[in-house]
Order: C-alpha cells, then structure tokens, then sequence
C-alpha cells in the first residue's frame, strides 16, 4: 500500500525525499549536541514524540545518508525545528522542493489531496509576501548531496519575504561565519564541527492557503567547542517573522532563548545541556552574500498540484 502512495505522488509530478519517519531520534542522535535532542513539554522529551498523532520525528535521509533531524508538527504543517551539524559549507544548491510520503496515510488514494499532514508547492502560488524558508540552509550544508536534502517542504516555513532575504539571512551568515572561524571538533581540532538547532514558533491565527501556519518569530541557536576558550559556547537570536528590513538581529546567550521559548512552550523547556551556556558574544564579518536565484521562483517550474 505504501508503494502505491509513492506511486501516486509520483504520478503527481511530487519530487521525494526518502527520509525516515522514526519513533526515536535515537535513529539519528549524531544531530544533537551529546546525542541529547530538545525537551520540550508535551511534545518531546527522552527523544520520543509526546503526541504522535501531531509531531512526527523525522531523521532526514537523503541519498542513502542521514543528513538531518526534523520534529514536524503535522496539524500545523510545519517543522517544531531542525537539527544539525555544521562542518563548513560548499558551494549553495538550487533544486526544486520534495516532500516526505511517509506523513501521509496509507489510504491517500481516497483523497484529491495528496498532501494532507504537510505543505506542498500548491500553497505558496500566488502569494505577494510569503516565502519558504529553510531551517537548515543551504548555505550551511558542507557538500552538494546535503545541499540538497534541505529542499524538503518538511524542513520549510512560510517566512515573510523581506525578513527571509534581509534581516535572518543575516543571521544566517554571520552564523555561518562564526561557526566556520571559531567551531571545532574537540576530539579533532583541525574539522570545524558545531550543533545547531533552529525552529519556528507556530502564530495563533495566521495560516497560509488555510492550512499552513505562518509562524509568528524564527529562532536559531548554535553550541560548539572554542579551542581558544578551551569552553563549550553558545549564541542564539530570534525575531518576529514580519515583513521588515532592519541590519542586525542582536546576539543573545542560550539561557536568554529558553526563557523566551519557555513563554511559547511552557517551563521546561531545554535546548542544550548545561555545558552550552557560556554565551559567544562577538560577531563576525559576514560572507560575502551570494547571487542566489529565489527558493520561491523554482514554484514556477514545478509542475502544480492538482
């Protein structure tokens, strides 16, 4: 029955992802920072779902490799976060987004709509404003294979055009140049290694095509070794996701970003362990910014959604 539901998206003119939805991220713990994902109450704790029937576990595999960790929040259809390693980055990839078959259930050839528990490129037509964005960028995959991997709709949001391509971009790049000068990997000093983790704070009432929510603020948040502290740092940022272009989105330590999520998902919630909170406070100079063709204009040449 599986197979035929792969058929069909198919069929459908569906790019596939054929990654893993798992009942542990024990399947692909490599992503956490000691092997340990978020707590965060009533929906993960101990690396298991608190609510299967909404937030689905996904270690993201891609041409016979993991490459990341996604929690998806099915109702919402979008990702809670996604987690992983940066080890430098190679040349960015552009390639038309795919989606993961295992979220839908097995009688999806009772219904027209062939993506019920996720978001497809059938949303974002015809939208002036709104943009998918990836929480793991392709700017920060360390080969072509992981480049690619992070085009999945699973590990995209609705972001609002001028903060995506502005301001978070930004962040994005002074992260990627922090992690590339001042990251290592502890037990080998001469490979860049750093945990990251970054997700999206679901809105009340705003949904895209009334179906996908639009978050309400982006976040980010890395934790690597500093071989010049001989400490374990950490820096994260959030911001609201609305449409503005402001230069920088200030700096703030780890501890400062739980209470924040605290406020959203309740006491409890945990990103890294204690190791982690030693705050980096610098930034670099960004990369050079690259001429990059639109994630939203590969719509255009992706064949539409019945």
């Amino acid at each position: 029955m599986h197979l035929f539901v792969v058929s069909v998206l198919l069929v459908l003119g569906f790019p596939l992802i054929v990654s893993e939805v798992v009942d542990s991220f024990g399947t692909c713990s490599e992503f956490f920072f000691n092997e340990q994902p978020p707590v965060i109450p009533g929906v993960l704790r101990n690396s298991v779902s608190q609510d299967n029937s909404c937030y689905k576990l996904i270690c993201q595999k891609h041409k016979n490799a993991y490459r990341f960790a996604t929690l998806y929040n099915t109702a919402n259809k979008i990702p809670v976060f996604s987690a992983y390693k940066y080890t430098g980055n190679s040349a960015e990839r552009v390639i038309p987004w795919m989606i993961e078959p295992q979220l839908e259930p097995l009688n999806t050839e009772m219904c027209e709509e062939p993506c019920i528990n996720q978001t497809n490129t059938g949303d974002y037509r015809n939208t002036q404003n709104l943009t998918p964005g990836c929480l793991f960028p392709n700017s920060h995959a360390a080969d072509e294979i992981t480049a690619e991997s992070t085009f999945t709709l699973t590990n995209a949001v609705p972001q609002c055009a001028s903060f995506k391509n502005h301001s978070w971009r930004l962040v994005e790049e002074n992260f990627r140049s922090i992690m590339h000068s001042h990251c290592r990997d502890k037990n080998n000093r001469e490979n860049i290694l750093a945990y990251v983790l970054t997700g999206a704070v679901p809105s009340p009432d705003k949904f895209l095509n009334d179906r996908v929510n639009i978050p309400s603020s982006m976040w980010t948040v890395f934790c690597c070794f500093d071989t010049k502290s001989e400490t374990w740092l950490s820096q994260g940022h959030w911001a609201e996701n609305k449409e503005r272009n402001i230069a920088n989105i200030n700096a703030k330590p780890l501890e400062t970003l739980q209470t924040f999520l605290q406020k959203q998902y309740g006491a409890g919630t945990k990103l890294f362990n204690d190791k982690c909170f030693s705050f980096f406070n610098a930034t670099n100079r960004p990369i050079e910014d690259k001429k990059q063709e639109p994630l939203w204009s590969l719509f255009k040449k992706t064949p539409a959604s019945p």
